[in-house]
């Protein structure tokens, strides 16, 4: 890697817009690019490998994580706790990768709290009559579990203006290169170049 800290990248948008799929694209665009692992005490489901889907933890492990302040955001649902462990991502970072979340919104806000210098980034739907769209495409979902994820995904674009950015996710490849260019973008601001140079050589 070139030595310079890499990015902390915040990337959140409603399930149904198309998440997986951008982010595997972006992956394949970025050899400086590293996806976040979560931390989770649900247990492992059949082929999941700790380190790689998750970091399977027991509720103690998880609540003395919490305790030393380990995560950079942690919720419970459904009864296991899911967060996001600093200390890999520090790594990653020191070491010149910059490093993406996929993380929901109000995680992203504990995220965005703690780490303000985090590049955020929402992932819209063309439109809700889309997102529908893909959403029964699934046929995973009856029409409760559907109407309820829209719901949801109102509540979620309502917050999309609290992001540094948004992308439109019309065609999954246009998204990814939308992102790329972002990164791009705000690993060559000024302020980060400048720390970069040492002092005094190029510019006075």
């Amino acid at each position: 890697m070139t030595g310079k800290k890499g990015l902390l990248v915040v990337l959140s948008g409603p399930s149904g817009t198309g998440k997986s799929t951008v982010i595997g694209a972006l992956l394949d665009l970025r050899d400086d690019l590293r996806f976040s692992v979560s931390a989770t005490t649900r247990a492992p489901r059949p082929g999941e490998v700790d380190g790689r889907e998750y970091y399977f933890r027991s509720r103690e492990q998880f609540l003395d994580m919490i305790a030393a302040d380990a995560f950079l955001e942690h919720a419970e649902y459904v009864g296991n706790f899911y967060g996001t462990p600093a200390a890999p991502i520090e790594a990653d970072m020191a070491a010149g990768y910059s490093v993406l979340l996929d993380i929901e919104v109000q995680g992203a806000a504990q995220v965005m709290a703690k780490r303000p210098e985090a590049v955020s980034v929402f992932l819209c739907p063309p439109s809700l009559d889309e997102l529908e769209r893909r959403l029964r495409g699934r046929g995973t979902d009856d029409d409760d579990r559907v109407r309820g994820r829209l719901a949801a995904a109102r509540r979620e674009i309502a917050q999309a203006k609290n992001y540094d950015y948004i992308v439109v996710n019309d065609d999954a490849h246009k998204a990814a290169r939308e992102l790329d260019a972002i990164l791009t973008a705000e690993l060559c601001r000024s302020g980060r170049q400048l720390r970069s140079i040492p002092e005094g050589e190029m510019f006075p």
